[in-house]
C-alpha cells in the first residue's frame, strides 16, 4: 500500500512510526512533514488540496489519513472522493464539528448531549450586553479555527468585553472570531477520548490526560499541548460511564440524525465536574500529544483497525496494561513569538524512550527548529513513575537553543 499522511506534527509523526513496521505499506508520502517523517518515508512540500489531490492521483495512493484539522473542513474528503481516492477522515460537513463551535454547540444542544450552557452570538453589541449580566468565571469561545487560542476564561465583565473586541472587532483570529459561543465556566479536570469510527458505530480509545498550560502546576497560557499520559490517572469507570450514557450514546444518535456517516475520528474532549462529565468540543481527527500516548500502548495494528473501518467493520482496540508518557519540548516564547532555526542536539544519547520529531526539519545534514512544539519524547512503563523517569532522563542531553519544557508531566 501506498500511504499519504497529511501534517507535520508529532501525532504524525507517532502514526507514521507505527504504520511503517507494517510490512504491507510500501511507500509513505508526507505533506509536509517534518524530521521524523523524512527518514521514514518522503516529504512532500503541498499545502492546496488540489496539488494533494493531483499528487495522489499521480502516486496511486491508496489511503490517506489527514492529522490536522484544516484540510478537512476546508473539505478535502470530498475533494478526494470525486476521484476515487479513499481518505480516512470525515467530509466537509461533518467536519463542521470542529470547524464551527456554533455549529458543535447546536449539535450537542439538539440531541441532548451533556455539555456546558451556551448562547451563540453573531452580534457585537447583543454579545457585549450578555456578558454584562452574567457570573463569572465565563468562557468566550471563537466558533471557527483559532489553532487552539481561541477560547478565553474570563474572569470578570472588562476581560470579556476586551475579549469579545478583539474576536469581534479587531479580528484577531481572522474570521474565526466572527461568530462567537459564550458558555459557563466548568470546574474540574480536563479528558480526552478518541473514538474511531466505523460508519455505523464509534469505537473509543483508552482515556488520555492532556497537559494545555505552558508552565509548571498548570500555569500561564493555553498551548497545543505540553506533554500527555495514558491512560488518564483522574478518569474513572464512574467517569467513563457517564461518558458513555449522556455523551457517547447521544452523540451516535445524532450522527445518524444528521445522516452524519464517516470513517475517521472523532475526538471528545471532556471536563470532568462534581456534577458529572461533560463534553467541551469535538474534534474530528487524531488529538496532539494525545495519539502519541495511544500509540505506544496501542496492542493493534493500526493499518488493520484503519482498514476495517473503512471497510464498515467492527473492531476490538487493545492497549497494553502500561502507562505512557509523552514529554513535548518547545521552542523558547511558545506558544506566543518564537525563533525558529536552531540546531538540534543529542537526540542519539536518547536510550529508554522514543523520539518523534514534531516542529522540526532537516537542513544539510543538521536538524533544525522549525515550530513552537519540537519534538516530543514518549516512554511506557509498568507504572508513571517508571515512564516519566525514562522520558526526563532522555530529555536531559537533546538540547537546542531557548529550548523548555514542563518538569511536571505524568507528576499527579
Amino acid at each position: 500500500m501506498k500511504i499519504l499522511i497529511i501534517g507535520e506534527g508529532g501525532r504524525e509523526s507517532a502514526l507514521a512510526a507505527k504504520l511503517h513496521t507494517d510490512s504491507r505499506v510500501t511507500k509513505m508520502f508526507f505533506a509536509n512533514g517534518n524530521a521524523t517523517t523524512d527518514k521514514i518515508g518522503k516529504n512532500i512540500h503541498l499545502t492546496d488540496i488540489k496539488e494533494l489531490r493531483d499528487f495522489a492521483i499521480k502516486e496511486k495512493i491508496d489511503l490517506t489519513i489527514v492529522g490536522p484539522e484544516a484540510p478537512l473542513v476546508a473539505g478535502l474528503k470530498d475533494e478526494f472522493k470525486k476521484h476515487g481516492l479513499k481518505v480516512f477522515g470525515p467530509s466537509q460537513k461533518v467536519a463542521s464539528l470542529e470547524g464551527s463551535k456554533a455549529f458543535s454547540k447546536k449539535f450537542m444542544q439538539t440531541y441532548d448531549i451533556k455539555t456546558a450552557k451556551a448562547v451563540v452570538f453573531d452580534s457585537y453589541p447583543e454579545a457585549v450586553e450578555y456578558v454584562k449580566a452574567q457570573e463569572y468565571p465565563l468562557v468566550i469561545k471563537a466558533s471557527g479555527l483559532a489553532g487552539g487560542k481561541g477560547v478565553v476564561i474570563c474572569d470578570n465583565v472588562e476581560e470579556a468585553e476586551a475579549t469579545i473586541h478583539d474576536f469581534m472587532i479587531r479580528r484577531i483570529y481572522g474570521d474565526a472570531g466572527i461568530r462567537l459561543v459564550i458558555e459557563e465556566f466548568l470546574q474540574g479536570f480536563e479528558a480526552s477520548i478518541i473514538a474511531f469510527s466505523n460508519g455505523e458505530k464509534l469505537f473509543p480509545c483508552i482515556p488520555v490526560k492532556d497537559y494545555k498550560k505552558a508552565g509548571d502546576g498548570d500555569k500561564g497560557p493555553n498551548t497545543g499541548g505540553m506533554g500527555s499520559v495514558a491512560p488518564s490517572p483522574e478518569f474513572t469507570q464512574e467517569h467513563y460511564a457517564d461518558f458513555e450514557k449522556n455523551i457517547l450514546e447521544p452523540t451516535i444518535n445524532g450522527l445518524k440524525g444528521e445522516g452524519f456517516s464517516f470513517k475517521g475520528i472523532i475526538f471528545f474532549g471532556l471536563m470532568v465536574t462534581s456534577k458529572g462529565t461533560y463534553l467541551l468540543e469535538y474534534n474530528m481527527r487524531f488529538g496532539d500529544p494525545e495519539t502519541q500516548v495511544l500509540m505506544a500502548l496501542m496492542e493493534n495494528n493500526l493499518l488493520d483497525v484503519i482498514n476495517d473501518c473503512m471497510e464498515g467493520k467492527d473492531v476490538e482496540l487493545k492497549f497494553k496494561d502500561e502507562k505512557a508518557v509523552c514529554l513535548v519540548m518547545c521552542s523558547g516564547g511558545y506558544p506566543r513569538n518564537i525563533e525558529i532555526g536552531f540546531e538540534i542536539v543529542g537526540e542519539d544519547k536518547v536510550k529508554h524512550s522514543q523520539l518523534l520529531y514534531a516542529g522540526a526539519v532537516k537542513k544539510g545534514d543538521k536538524i533544525v527548529s522549525n515550530g513552537g512544539r519540537v519534538l516530543n519524547i514518549v516512554a511506557t512503563g509498568a507504572t508513571y513513575e517508571d515512564a516519566r523517569k525514562k522520558v526526563y532522563e532522555d530529555a536531559i542531553p537533546v538540547h537546542f537553543d531557548y529550548s523548555f519544557y514542563r518538569e511536571d508531566i505524568g507528576k499527579f
